[in-house]
């Protein structure tokens, strides 16, 4: 600074923390000024009150080191021509920056200078502080996405800005003026090691600024700021800000997901229910659902669970299966209501009349497929709103005829379930529920009593009509002891098994059982 300079500074001693940040100077004279100073003053004086004793200068040396003083400076010509030997050595040893001036000085010149200087850093400071309060406060407001908050902050920062998952893999980034191909280069292997030690951590290895995304128990990624030296207070701001402008977005878009799915919910099941109700039909126009002039198709989707998977709530899975659909639907600009519903997902959709109603839930259901495995059930395309119910029913009875997936199937539809189908429909009479126990009834006490498998062979009989030797190999059993149990049967019922209305009679009582409809 020019006012030191003419001074003719010369550092003396403690060269080492010459880089000791400068909070204030002060100046004085007494030997005991250590007691009224703060960490980070510099000190100015001319050594007119200072102790003449080698004992005593260390100890004032020392008193100044146990302070945290920033440093000591020391006008010549006053008290001394040259610093005395014992407190230049003291300095030293105590890491203290001394620096000696050759010329008179002006004190209050100097902690004008300085206190000038602090107070612009400090203005600066406040400004960048404001402008980065400013500009994630105007993106929160207008609910920004993500490019937008890493835009900001890269704008901000000046340097490269990444954004990663809880997987440590990029999500997004945006470039610094530096190659950001170096800088992403083993990305996952170089964040997996980097550990946060609070919620905003300066990696000093990888040069990296790293802020949690979310709480510490539910993180969900993280923000990366270059920053290859300790960073100041403005770029922990802008870290920090930017986490929270973009933890904000996930939280809006949970409650904007949330209160769709609301919606979706209290709409199907009002068309399930009141199909006719004009508000309802009202309601459905206003949530994006366009009803005239379309196809509506019923559409019920069942997720597939591995053994696994089946073992834990089914909501993630339906969770996943809703955004899934949601997301294809999007994708293909088809609107749609979806909604969970008894273990399933069910939707209705929305298409064009010039289209092909079948084509487009098969393309939607492909696009769900390839996301999460699932079984889907469409109902018969209607022509108006008032209608939905039967599709939405006509699907989900599809749906529950499905005793197997068909991983060549897409979608199944009501020509596909045929008997089973039918059963379904009729799956709450309760005449079809005792028709199942009277024809499977003696059948059920023979093998409790006895052990003797003969339900077990008549569905192997009836699911193989074409070969008794196919019969008998699904049960592990030769065609002599599947005959003998055939004919046991038989005995059992008092009918014979050839007669076409015994047979399909069980038949039906299998499937329906099958079909849990008992």
């Amino acid at each position: 600074m020019p006012a030191v300079r003419q001074a003719g500074p010369e550092v003396v001693a403690g060269a080492a923390g010459l880089d000791r940040p400068v909070q204030w100077v002060h100046s004085g004279e007494p030997a005991d000024i250590a007691s009224v100073l703060r960490g980070g003053d510099l000190l100015l004086t001319t050594g007119i009150a200072l102790p003449d004793s080698d004992d005593e200068l260390r100890a004032f040396a020392t008193s100044l080191s146990d302070g945290e003083v920033a440093g000591l400076v020391i006008e010549l010509g006053r008290r001394w021509r040259d610093v005395p030997p014992t407190l230049v050595a003291a300095c030293d040893e105590l890491g203290l920056p001394l620096i000696a001036l050759a010329r008179e000085a002006r004190f209050a010149a100097l902690a004008q200078a300085v206190g000038e200087r602090i107070v612009d850093e400090q203005l600066d400071e406040l400004r960048d502080a404001q402008r980065v309060h400013d500009t994630f406060t105007e993106l929160t407001i207008t609910e920004a996405g993500p490019r937008e908050i890493l835009d900001a902050a890269q704008r901000l920062a000046g340097v490269a800005v990444v954004l990663e998952g809880e997987d440590h893999r990029v999500s997004d980034y945006r470039s610094g003026p530096d190659d950001i191909g170096s800088f992403l280069a083993d990305w996952t292997e170089r964040s997996s090691r980097v550990r946060l030690e609070g919620r905003t951590t300066w990696d000093r290895t990888q040069g990296w600024l790293v802020t949690r995304l979310g709480r510490r128990e539910r993180r969900w990624g993280r923000l990366v700021i270059e920053s290859p030296t300790e960073p100041p207070q403005r770029l922990i701001a802008v870290a920090e800000r930017a986490a929270a402008a973009l933890a904000l977005h996930r939280l809006h878009e949970r409650d904007r997901d949330s209160q769709v799915r609301r919606t979706h919910h209290e709409l199907l099941h009002g068309l399930l229910n009141e199909p006719g109700n004009e508000e309802i039909q009202l309601r459905c126009e206003l949530a994006g659902l366009v009803t005239k002039q379309r196809h509506l198709v019923g559409l019920t989707l069942r997720p597939v669970l591995d053994a696994h998977d089946a073992s834990r709530p089914a909501t993630p899975a339906l969770d996943e299966l809703i955004a899934a659909t949601v997301h294809a639907a999007h994708e293909l600009k088809v609107p749609v209501l979806a909604s969970q519903s008894d273990g399933d997902v069910r939707a209705l959709l929305s298409v064009a009349a010039s289209a092909d109603p079948s084509g487009e839930v098969d393309a939607l259901v492909a696009r769900v497929r390839r996301r999460h495995p699932a079984i889907a059930g469409a109902g018969r395309p209607v022509g108006r709103l008032s209608e939905a119910d039967q599709t939405l029913k006509e699907s989900a009875h599809v749906v529950s005829s499905v005793r197997t997936p068909d991983p060549a199937r897409l979608v199944h539809r009501l020509e596909d379930v045929h008997l089973r189908g039918l059963l379904t429909l009729l799956g709450d009479d309760d005449r079809v529920r005792l028709f199942c126990e009277r024809e499977l009834r003696q059948l059920r006490e023979h093998d409790a009593q006895w052990g003797s498998g003969l339900v077990e062979a008549l569905r192997a009989l009836v699911e193989h009509p074409a070969s008794k030797s196919l019969a008998a190999a699904s049960l592990h059993v030769s065609r002599g002891a599947f005959y003998d149990r055939l004919a046991k049967i038989e005995r059992v019922l008092g009918a014979s098994l050839n007669d076409p209305d015994i047979r399909v009679s069980l038949h039906v009582a299998l499937i329906a059982e099958d079909l849990e409809i008992h």
